[in-house]
């Protein structure tokens, strides 16, 4: 049986997170055998029986058990939400590309995220931090609409005490003491040398836009800037045609390019 004919793999809800009012993060064991092992950056179909199934990046990789964070914008994505331990789902996958975080061994890196975007970043911060001498300064500049949109804040206080975060807000409430603007405020206050620096990329296509600009004008080099880009994925495989991004398939040839090939395709306004 071909990848594009596999049934989606029984997996089994051990536990959930509430992140915010509409987003929880999902942990997924296998009810028998479990799928390929996944690498960050790549993605999962995953099927709400009755539902239907939509792509998920991959934001916990811990031996054959996968998390899922997932906001509820639409019917599937709201079943997968309101998922309890206990209850069954199906997986396909692993699909698309991963971050090559070992291309950046010995540089500074940059991991910079935008609202959810964080969530196909953190198994490749967690990767990042098992091997501190593997690479130069680690920044994390995360962004949110407002402060009870960041996600994870129990793990990102444990990576403040083993490398440099930055977060920034667009609405701050009253309690609110970090940094107000976009994301791309943050890097004058990152630790890197831009010659010597990789940068990682995730979140809404124009906070893409704008970190890569701005990153490649302050000397980083494009093909060491990766970004993972987001379409409306449907079969997985390369098929279906519903992620086309230009001359790409993203469920395919992304959702992890360099910026050398997503620059050129971002800047179309029709794409």
């Amino acid at each position: 049986m071909t990848r594009a004919a596999a049934p989606p793999v029984p997996y089994r809800v051990v536990a959930r997170d509430a992140e915010t009012p509409d987003t929880a993060t999902i942990v997924l064991e296998p009810v028998g055998p479990p799928l390929q092992p996944f690498a960050p950056g790549q993605f999962a179909m995953v099927y709400a029986f009755g539902a239907g199934d939509i792509p998920l990046s991959v934001c916990g990789i811990d031996g054959h058990r996968l998390s899922h964070t997932v906001r509820a914008v639409g019917a599937v994505s709201a079943a997968l939400h309101g998922l309890r331990p206990g209850e069954t789902i199906g997986v396909r996958g692993p699909f698309g590309t991963g971050w090559e975080l070992p291309a950046a061994a010995g540089l500074d890196l940059l991991v910079v995220a935008g609202g959810i975007g964080l969530a196909p970043l953190r198994p490749l911060v967690r990767a990042a931090l098992t091997e501190p001498g593997g690479y130069g300064r680690l920044n994390v500049l995360i962004g949110a609409r407002t402060p009870r949109e960041l996600l994870y804040p129990e793990e990102v206080r444990d990576w403040r005490s083993a490398t440099r975060v930055l977060t920034a807000v667009d609405r701050p409430d009253t309690r609110w003491q970090g940094e107000v603007g976009v994301v791309t405020t943050l890097l004058d206050r990152a630790a890197f040398d831009p010659g010597a620096a990789a940068a990682f990329v995730c979140g809404p296509e124009p906070m893409i836009r704008a970190t890569a600009g701005e990153l490649v004008h302050r000397g980083v080099a494009p093909d060491r800037i990766q970004v993972s880009l987001e379409r409306n994925m449907h079969c997985g495989t390369g098929h279906c045609g519903h992620c086309q991004l230009g001359p790409l398939l993203l469920c395919r040839d992304g959702p992890v390019v360099d910026w050398t090939r997503g620059r050129p395709l971002l800047m179309v306004r029709e794409l």
